[in-house]
């Protein structure tokens, strides 16, 4: 079984779909490894905030037929997948990581390069998955995190209640 790391991003009705997206996940996968919740500005856009954190999960899956399943979640959540690349999502589930595969496999790369790029996906994985190492840049998360330029992007953690639980870790 791989651990796998998922980013999961929404600003169109953000609470009600993060939340069936994880729930078809943890019915699809079982326990989740689950960040706080972050609210963040839209990037590449003007738009509502996004809602955004980290899952992580446990599958023998294929990546292509992980990826086919997770684009299901997206589908029945109303994704247009005919909208412009930086604009509203209903949701955006995304393959971060494979245990430490590198490459493009089965039409999806790993890792994916949002991790060194964007808060919104780098702050939560830190938070769930602080002391692993990025696959290639052989630095832990954590270390990523505290090196990233937080002036670039604004984000913040929000109470977020899943299945009768306050996820976000609010210090």
């Amino acid at each position: 079984m791989a651990l796998i790391y998922l980013s999961l991003g929404s600003n169109v009705e953000a609470q009600r779909n993060i939340e069936a997206a994880m729930d078809a996940l943890a019915d699809t996968f079982g326990e989740l490894i689950i960040s706080s919740v972050y609210e963040s500005e839209a990037v590449g856009f003007e738009g509502d905030s996004f809602y955004n954190l980290v899952v992580g999960i446990h599958s023998a899956l294929g990546v292509g037929e992980l990826s086919k399943i997770l684009k299901s979640v997206e589908d029945v959540q109303g994704r247009d997948r005919s909208a412009p690349k930086f604009g509203a999502r209903s949701l955006d589930i995304d393959i971060l990581t494979v245990d430490d595969l590198v490459g493009e496999i089965e039409g999806v790369t790993i890792p994916r390069d949002e991790i060194l790029k964007n808060a919104f996906v780098l702050q939560p994985l830190a938070e769930i998955a602080g002391t692993t190492l990025h696959p290639q840049e052989r630095l832990s998360y954590q270390q990523l995190w505290q090196n990233f330029n937080k002036d670039k992007q604004k984000l913040w953690p929000i109470e977020f209640i899943w299945r009768g639980k306050n996820i976000t870790r609010i210090t």
